[in-house]
């Protein structure tokens, strides 16, 4: 992990620092290649996987706040999802609270990240090299 970044997860509370820490390397497992857009919020942070350094092409990306973390899509209003999982009732943007890393590994869960990889434009290079770039930080 980047120095910056951990220096963003340790202004976090420690139970969303210590959940962010168990989330990043199964999301790496799941988005092999992602560019990591980290934003580092007044009331938490934000980090977008993505094919490169264009948050609007994110796939997925984790919102920390001071007592939960929201896993969201962005073609969440199109994914199928039979077990009801998403939540939200924006034009495009779904999620999904997590409260353990474990969530990551549930069926469910993992048939919508595979389906947003699968619409993912452009499409992650999956031997690309993981890079963390700092989008914005808090003073």
């Amino acid at each position: 992990m980047s120095a910056e970044l951990n220096k963003i997860i340790a202004k976090q509370p420690p139970e969303m620092a210590k959940l962010v820490k168990a989330l990043l390397p199964k999301l790496r497992r799941l988005l092999p290649g992602a560019v990591e857009l980290v934003y580092d919020k007044r009331r938490g942070m934000v980090v977008g996987f993505c094919p490169d350094e264009h948050a609007s092409n994110a796939i997925n990306s984790i919102a920390v706040y001071s007592k939960w973390v929201n896993l969201y899509f962005f073609e969440g209003d199109t994914l199928p999802d039979p077990e009801g999982l998403l939540r939200g009732t924006g034009n495009t943007v779904r999620s999904i609270r997590l409260t353990s890393a474990d969530d990551l590994d549930r069926p469910a869960v993992k048939v919508l990240m595979a389906e947003a990889l699968t619409r993912a434009r452009p499409k992650l290079d999956p031997g690309a090299k993981r890079r963390v770039v700092v989008k914005q930080r808090r003073n």
